[in-house]
């Protein structure tokens, strides 16, 4: 099940997410449109077990599935999305790295997902209206059995950014979906318990 956003070419920063300081005058995204803005729903962080080529015992995955169409005045827009996970230790994990084409068709049998996309595929032209949409995947290996509190950074749907000065350099930060989720899974009982949403806010990244 999908769940709606509006959203624009971003790419996100671990480095200066981590480092940049939360001052008062830190920019957050305007509560108004100043840039062109997808349209997107994702779902839920879901895990799966795959067994793919070379996999002595299926390995376990979580992922995000997403729509996203172009429903601005733009006859189109490139966007490129990213998706980070965050674990409670601040480790940063860019989806989809070395992660086996087996994992996506599997997903996307799951999913019931005809046209499904992998997010290392997807980016490029979106064209106007809903019947070019596009649903896209992003995928990562299980990084540990107690997922504890993570939080997933979207980003590549908003064209809205800020600049500002860290040292003597110019950054560019660019608006973000942040989602933080909790889920009480451990050694035995990887992947159990509820999965719960903590919080959903945008951000500059």
């Amino acid at each position: 099940m999908y769940r709606r956003m509006h959203i624009p070419v971003a790419a996100l920063s671990v480095l200066f997410a981590i480092t940049l300081p939360l001052r008062a005058d830190f920019p957050k995204p305007s509560p108004y449109p100043v840039s062109w803005e997808l349209t997107l729903d994702h779902s839920l962080p879901k895990r799966i077990l795959v067994q793919g080529p070379g996999d002595v015992n299926p390995l376990a995955y979580w992922y995000v599935t997403y729509h996203v169409a172009n429903n601005t005045d733009v006859d189109k827009v490139l966007f490129y999305p990213s998706f980070d996970m965050m674990l409670e230790d601040a480790e940063d994990i860019r989806s989809d790295m070395g992660v086996s084409p087996a994992v996506f068709e599997a997903i996307k049998k799951k999913e019931h997902l005809k046209y499904l996309q992998s997010n290392d595929t997807i980016g490029g032209e979106l064209l106007q209206g809903e019947d070019q949409s596009k649903d896209g995947v992003a995928i990562w290996p299980e990084p540990r059995l107690r997922m504890g509190t993570f939080t997933i950074f979207c980003a590549g749907f908003w064209g809205e950014t800020a600049l500002v000065k860290v040292g003597d350099k110019d950054v560019t930060l660019h608006k973000t979906l942040q989602l933080t989720y909790h889920l009480d899974s451990d050694e035995n009982h990887p992947g159990g318990g509820d999965l719960v949403q903590k919080d959903e806010q945008y951000i500059m990244r």
